[in-house]
């Protein structure tokens, strides 16, 4: 799987930098990175790291989830998670707010309070 996946995250990659008009070795200065490691990227014959990842996605405006959208298994588990069949990692959304400030922590309970009332109205 990982092998298909690297080559799906490839494709996504290299349909963005087109659409967008990049270079490979554009895109591989922003990250800090050789234009080879783009093509490797592109071809899927490497991985890329989450902090790769991050950059990619930052550089090229797209969500993380664009380079998992249309892969099989993201939308198992996409499907999966919307039946609420996966857990949820407490810990890490615990960790997450802890480190908001007060501003985003206040803008964060709003969107909640929003989403829970959207739920009871639903329901």
């Amino acid at each position: 799987m990982e092998d298909n996946f690297n080559k799906h995250l490839g494709n996504k990659l290299k349909l963005r930098r087109l659409a967008l008009g990049l270079t490979q070795t554009k895109v591989a200065k922003a990250i800090n990175v050789t234009f080879q490691q783009i093509q490797k990227y592109e071809k899927g014959t490497n991985g890329v790291s989450s902090l790769r990842l991050l950059q990619l996605s930052n550089y090229l405006k797209v969500p993380i989830n664009y380079f998992f959208e249309d892969f099989s298994e993201y939308l198992v588990n996409l499907e999966k998670s919307q039946e609420g069949h996966m857990n949820v990692n407490y810990n890490f959304l615990t960790k997450l707010y802890s480190e908001l400030n007060p501003d985003q922590k206040i803008k964060f309970n709003k969107l909640l309070q929003l989403s829970n009332s959207s739920i009871s109205k639903a329901v």
